[in-house]
């Protein structure tokens, strides 16, 4: 492998990404790129393999539209993005969840007697982190959701796509929405964060950033 090469193309990503406002929306993602950004976000690292998320990819123009109102970061990408993802936290968590139990066991494929036998360690996990309340439970969940949100932009920068990760939004109002769909499982999900995807309609001003030395602090 050019790792030379390749540093150099991840970097050019990173570059050319940017919190697009308005999309092109005669330009769609082809469907295998697509799907090359969400098996990045589906291959993403989770707080002990959970994958306590799910990717809502909202094409559907009328809940576009639905949106709109209640989700102000998104008032310009809703109409003009290629595709929309609302990416959604599981809610209520507990170390004897059957969702956890099923993760490991079906999906970690760990023996099933060893799941049960260690549920006293997932105790002592959600005390060290205060996971005593659902709130405080939906919100380390969430926080899972952002590696693979990065992980998407990402993906989709390197093969030439932009994105915008979207937090401004009314989160009662888009899960009243959602779960009138039906969208939110058995009140297992709440949304937690959107991204946008498709091609910029303008470029973007030159990036931004605090300098190395500002942001980065070595302990020898």
């Amino acid at each position: 492998m050019n790792t030379s090469a390749t540093k150099k193309e991840v970097l050019e990503a990173y570059h050319f990404r940017h919190a697009t406002k308005a999309f092109d929306p005669t330009q769609k993602i082809s469907e295998d790129d697509f799907q090359f950004i969400l098996e990045t976000g589906r291959l993403s690292p989770s707080s002990n393999g959970l994958e306590a998320w799910k990717f809502l990819v909202v094409q559907n123009p009328e809940l576009r539209e639905e949106l709109r109102p209640f989700a102000y970061g998104a008032y310009n990408q809703l109409p003009t993005a290629s595709h929309m993802v609302v990416i959604l936290a599981r809610k209520g968590l507990i170390p004897e969840s059957p969702y956890i139990y099923e993760q490991l066991t079906k999906v970690k494929k760990y023996p099933a007697e060893m799941v049960r036998n260690n549920v006293g360690a997932w105790h002592d996990f959600f005390d060290s982190f205060h996971l005593d309340n659902e709130q405080a439970r939906t919100a380390w969940a969430s926080k899972q959701t952002y590696i693979a949100l990065g992980n998407m932009m990402t993906s989709a920068a390197m093969i030439g796509i932009d994105s915008c990760p979207i937090e401004g939004f009314v989160p009662d109002r888009v899960n009243e929405i959602l779960a009138k769909r039906g969208l939110l499982g058995d009140d297992e999900y709440e949304v937690s964060v959107m991204v946008a995807f498709g091609y910029r309609a303008k470029e973007p001003r030159d990036k931004t950033r605090r300098t190395m030395e500002q942001v980065s602090e070595w302990i020898l």
